[in-house]
């Protein structure tokens, strides 16, 4: 059985495969215009960086914050 992700949220697998794919892409590219693989390797590497660190931030902007256990829904319940 599979369990259904609450917000269809990737697994950290799936980012460092995705921040490798964006890095190979760009080291390509900059490898094709300047031919220099010493700084294309640097640029593989900090664009790797860069996209980990992006998307964890975006993931945690997407995940929301738990309700308090003693906060009601409707405060006008009086309840509260």
């Amino acid at each position: 059985m599979t369990k259904s992700r609450e917000f269809n949220a990737l697994r950290p697998i799936e980012y460092v495969g995705l921040a490798g794919v964006v890095a190979l892409f760009a080291g390509a590219i900059f490898l094709m215009v300047t031919r220099d693989v010493l700084m294309a390797t640097v640029v593989v590497g900090g664009a790797f960086v860069i996209v980990v660190i992006g998307l964890a931030m975006m993931v945690l902007a997407m995940t929301p914050n738990k309700q308090p256990e003693g906060e009601w829904e409707k405060p006008e319940t009086g309840n509260d």
